[in-house]
């Protein structure tokens, strides 16, 4: 054989072996994705049926743990609904009227079971099937639910096994519709049904699961590919034919109404029946014209709609790509399955707006911004920079017609805000990583709005206590604060976020030529005046935890208050707004002590120095202090590399992944929360960890022998490879590394190593070394460039 021909072959082999063996790269990455991952033990993820960012999301609803729908718990099914959060804390989300299939005993309609609890029927365990765009199971009454989504419509088959009654007569498949919602927060409803046509529409009032207020919703739900024998509606546990149209409010002394309308039908030859159901927060009319545009022909589109899911995921997903060495399916179904739940939410809204008329767009349920700023957004930022764009923009948008930014938002409700003003962070995030079409000056306006202005209620937007922010450059324990109305507590972590918003408001403005972005560079130092030197820590059984100064509350005369430095942590009682509100929120004085994202170099400093700072991370998440389940903890996990020990994160990153992250369904170590776990997951896995609100990623050997990442603006492609790759982990300590081929001792990155399609070649070894260590290799930090500016002026 000529050389030639030859060498085309091999290199054809070559090819084809690639694609054949998962060691050398990854194959049709859609199908690691399993929905299923944290559908269990508090991970609350949607595991149903969804386009990327899209407002249907049908799946079963269970009456265990149902925050996001359904749970692999082994609880009872309750109905199929179509509009879900993922991965919430809270009230169950959303959930709105749910559908119920059903066989009536004897045919009689009152013989059937409308009210929740009685109609609850136990799935088939391993009847479940959970894919991007797919959802599907089987009831133990042997009816089997499947459902597929468009943007705003869902789309189901029931099948009904043939049934008959003890004289032999086939019984009727009934389908009924509730008017209620996953949490009962119904405040009123109604519903209309047109047994002729086979459509039933409605609408209702229901409450935000996190927030202040009310919101409607709408839906149209049309019945086909069976004879409808009648229609009607129920209320409590009876029904009737005759009326076609009910309104029912909560019912008397707050008493719950259950309440809804029904279809029944001659079974199909084929035990099918279809209902698509279009929703909406316009009207019900707009709900059907949802439906009608989106899916044309119910019966025979459900293996069209499918298809379109599966594609626009695939698109989705298909900037990054690994190459696996050897690592493990279950890693590989972890990492693919948490950059899946980054774009379920927020939910892409555009047009279905009722507050306001905007040609912005309009995204909702971002739930809250306080989890996702931290990893989610940064990764949209180079998975889907066209989408992020959008949102901050849907954020300024809400800003311009609202006079906030949201911090938390849900269901057109305004979230209970948790710490700071959050989407300043997303914000500055966005700007010093260059994202296009996003009016710069409005965000500026925006973000000093939050610095500047008190709003009335503060527990829903903007920040509290600015007067004493101003003038006491803290947030004071029992602050007199008269301007506006929040829970009054979380002093030490709203000092410590509000320090870190204002440093985002400085970069902004410094970045276009604002002069007063000094004040609020500052004011990002207000940390400090929180931290008392001489604090000491015990632990529970009163033994000294050996480490002194921590954050300690003060209060406004200028003297000391007291929280016990391990009180909200994993090893005492849980801290929110409502339950034992203290002054950090969710997390202790031991985890917000490390929140300093823009002055770790001071912070290290105040702590005695990177040895001691290292000790004391080091206890912090080996004592059990760390709480891996809530997302204040993430930075941590990576600020060693402030200290020149960039090993120590990577060791660090290990001891989490996957004992506390893995593919089962107890997979998440806590709450997803809108893709904030799955996000975090997933830039570890990467091996490169970002710092939001600057232009910073700290590097990590990825958990792959490569990863690309193409960006979908630039279409460079950015490169992270291990050399000497381990798939057991024993090699997880980089020795030396390349930029583009030039030896590289950072022990971070910038943005520009995606936009530009970079090469970052890291060689491993299985012991600590030397790489990253120096100073000059350390992230950049506050304090350091202020020296730097000193020294250039001097």
């Amino acid at each position: 054989m000529p050389y030639m021909q030859a060498n085309l072959l091999l290199t054809c082999i070559v090819s084809i072996l690639r694609l054949l063996d998962p060691v050398l790269a990854t194959r049709d990455d859609l199908h690691y994705v399993n929905p299923l991952i944290g559908s269990t033990s508090g991970g609350n993820v949607f595991a149903g049926a969804s386009l990327p960012y899209g407002l249907a999301k049908p799946v079963a609803d269970v009456d265990g743990q149902n925050t996001g729908g359904f749970s692999t718990d082994g609880s009872n099914v309750t109905g199929f609904s179509h509009m879900h959060d993922s991965g919430t804390g809270g009230n169950p989300s959303m959930g709105q009227f749910p559908l119920f299939p059903q066989y009536c005993p004897d045919n009689v309609v009152d013989n059937c079971k409308f009210l929740k609890s009685a109609r609850a029927v136990h799935y088939v365990n391993d009847s479940v099937t959970a894919r991007p765009g797919y959802f599907a199971l089987e009831l133990e009454n042997g009816i089997r639910a499947e459902m597929t989504a468009s943007r705003r419509a869902a789309l189901y088959r029931f099948t009904f096994p043939e049934s008959k009654t003890l004289d032999g007569e086939a019984l009727n498949p009934l389908i009924g519709v509730d008017l209620t919602d996953l949490w009962d927060s119904r405040q009123n409803a109604s519903i209309s049904i047109d047994s002729d046509s086979g459509r039933i529409k409605g609408n209702g009032t229901f409450l935000p699961s996190f927030g202040a207020g009310s919101y409607q919703t709408y839906f149209c739900a049309d019945f086909v590919g069976a004879t409808v024998r009648d229609g009607g509606i129920w209320v409590n546990n009876r029904a009737g034919s005759e009326p076609k149209e009910l309104f029912v409010t909560r019912g008397f002394n707050n008493f719950y109404l259950q309440a809804g309308g029904y279809m029944s039908f001659d079974r199909p030859d084929d035990g099918v029946v279809t209902v698509r159901v279009g929703v909406s927060f316009i009207s019900s009319d707009q709900a059907c014209s949802n439906a009608e545009a989106e899916i044309s022909n119910p019966v025979n589109d459900f293996e069209r709609l499918q298809s379109i899911a599966e594609d626009a995921w695939k698109e989705k997903l298909s900037p990054i790509k690994v190459t696996s060495g050897g690592a493990s399916d279950d890693i590989l179904s972890a990492f693919w399955s948490g950059i899946y739940r980054t774009m379920l939410s927020p939910q892409d809204m555009t047009g279905e707006n009722p507050l306001w008329e905007s040609d912005e767009p309009y995204f909702d349920s971002f739930y809250c911004l306080w989890d996702a700023f931290r990893a989610q957004h940064p990764f949209l930022t180079i998975l889907d920079p066209k989408a992020q764009s959008r949102m901050v923009r849907s954020l300024l948008d809400t800003f311009k017609h609202e006079g906030w930014l949201p911090d938390c938002r849900m269901s057109l409700c305004k979230g209970w805000t948790q710490g700071g003003s959050n989407a300043d962070v997303v914000i500055t995030d966005a700007f010093v990583k260059n994202l296009t079409g996003i009016d710069w000056e409005l965000a500026y306006k925006a973000m000093v709005n939050d610095a500047e202005n008190e709003p009335l209620e503060w527990s829903y937007e903007g920040r509290g206590g600015l007067q004493s922010w101003k003038r006491l450059h803290y947030i004071p324990y029992l602050d007199f604060d008269y301007l506006g109305f929040g829970t009054n507590s979380r002093s030490i972590s709203r000092t410590v976020e509000y320090a870190y918003n204002d440093h985002g408001v400085s970069v902004l403005g410094k970045g276009l030529g604002k002069q007063e972005y000094t004040t609020y560079l500052s004011r990002s130092n207000n940390w400090k005046n929180l931290f008392k030197s001489d604090q000491k820590s015990l632990l529970e059984n009163g033994t000294d935890t050996g480490f002194t100064g921590f954050f300690q509350p003060k209060y406004l005369n200028g003297t000391w208050g007291f929280q016990d430095p391990i009180a909200c942590s994993a090893l005492a009682s849980w801290c929110s707004l409502t339950s034992n509100p203290s002054e950090t929120f969710e997390s202790s004085i031991w985890e917000y002590q490390f929140y300093v994202p823009h002055d770790m170099a001071s912070l290290i400093e105040l702590l005695g120095g990177s040895d001691s700072f290292v000790s004391r991370l080091d206890y912090f998440h080996e004592s059990g202090l760390a709480d891996i389940s809530n997302e204040p903890v993430f930075l941590t996990v990576y600020e060693y590399h402030y200290a020149g020990r960039p090993a120590l994160s990577a060791e660090r990153a290990h001891s989490y992944i996957p004992r506390t992250f893995n593919a089962s369904d107890n997979g998440l170590p806590g709450n997803d929360d809108s893709g904030a776990m799955g996000s975090f997951l997933a830039w570890s896995m990467m091996g490169l960890f970002p710092n939001p609100g600057q232009n910073v990623y700290l590097i990590i050997p990825p958990f792959f022998e490569a990863i690309d990442v193409t960006h979908p603006e630039t279409n460079q492609t950015a490169t992270v490879r291990n050399v000497n790759f381990d798939p057991t982990y024993k090699n997880i300590y980089i020795q030396s590394a390349k930029l583009n081929g030039q030896a590289y001792t950072k022990n971070w990155i910038g943005h520009e190593f995606f936009t530009q399609g970079m090469t970052l070649e890291l060689t491993l070894g299985d012991q600590e070394s030397d790489w990253g260590t120096s100073k000059e290799d350390l992230p950049p930090s506050l304090s350091d460039s202020l020296v730097q500016n000193e020294m250039q002026r001097a």
